[in-house]
């Protein structure tokens, strides 16, 4: 039996969004032409792929057999066309939390992973849709759920976070700070917290009620909103470097220490193999530099450190 990558294309989109509308627009085909792939995919099968009701779209159970294998399919055939072009495109890779610049740990393993061409996503929504789209090979940033299910991921680091503080703040003479003792204080976030999962998590965890925030006009602009106010505090990566911003100060946070995690993301299936290169790079460095430490009773994040998938 000959399987028809575009038939198979169609079937794995639209058994990832679960929706024939999206599904055809992200193809860039009429509704009604990927409607005729799938059904001609399950003619030649057999069998049904998709139970469709006045509920939706769903899998059968030949479906959510045949989507693992189909995804590879695709990935083989998409990575077969590459090679015979002899193209050798660069990974797109594009990054989020910029505020916290997740590209310096980047920079750090891209000398291993051969050719990259950053991207420009804004947040995590943003650059998920750009990997189910096709547009991008992978990304670097904080993951947290809810997660498509076609993406697959891998914690890359866990990096300690400081306390940024105003030198007013009755608390800036501190050596290190208890998450606990800032209970009093306003956390000072650069945008929604409903967008900022980290800080949301924290401020739940640790019973801080006071919360505000303003406008990202990147990180030197927000510490100094920070420093203007004796009362606001916020958080940072350890060893992120800070602009020189007078009445500003750094603090560490112990018992717990606060981590901030940083993983991999991609489409699972992806076969470029600048991907693999990456991820080993990302392995290598992560080992060198001990990025993975956790200890439980000493370090606190807002899920269990997983490594993906």
């Amino acid at each position: 039996m000959d399987l028809d990558v575009a038939q198979v294309r169609a079937f794995v989109c639209a058994a990832e969004e679960l929706h024939f509308g999206r599904a055809a627009g992200m193809l860039g085909i009429s509704q009604q032409a990927l409607s005729k792939r799938v059904a001609r995919l399950e003619s030649l099968l057999g069998t049904r792929l998709f139970e469709r009701g006045g509920t939706g779209v769903g899998l059968t159970a030949a479906g959510v057999r045949f989507l693992a294998p189909a995804r590879h399919a695709v990935a083989a055939a998409d990575a077969a066309v590459a090679a015979a072009a002899g193209t050798g495109r660069p990974l797109r890779v594009d990054v989020w939390g910029h505020l916290y610049a997740p590209m310096r740990t980047l920079a750090r393993v891209a000398a291993g992973a051969g050719e990259l061409v950053p991207g420009h996503g804004r947040d995590l929504p943003s650059v998920a849709s750009a990997l189910l789209a096709g547009e991008i090979d992978a990304a670097f940033g904080r993951v947290h759920p809810p997660l498509h299910g076609a993406l697959a991921h891998r914690l890359i680091r866990l990096e300690p976070v400081d306390a940024v503080l105003s030198t007013a703040h009755p608390l800036a003479d501190s050596a290190a700070l208890r998450p606990e003792q800032l209970r009093g204080s306003v956390l000072w976030a650069p945008g929604g917290l409903d967008r900022l999962d980290f800080l949301h998590r924290f401020a739940d965890r640790f019973g801080v009620p006071d919360r505000a925030s303003g406008i990202n006009l990147g990180l030197g602009r927000f510490l100094a909103e920070v420093a203007a106010d004796p009362r606001r505090f916020s958080l940072v990566p350890a060893d992120l470097p800070l602009p020189d911003v007078p009445g500003l100060c750094q603090v560490p946070l112990v018992e717990p220490t606060p981590l901030y995690a940083w993983s991999l993301l991609w489409r699972a299936g992806n076969g470029h193999p600048g991907l693999g290169r990456l991820t080993a790079a990302c392995a290598a460095e992560a080992g060198r530099s001990r990025w993975l430490e956790y200890d439980p009773a000493r370090d606190w994040m807002p899920e269990p450190p997983v490594g993906g998938r």
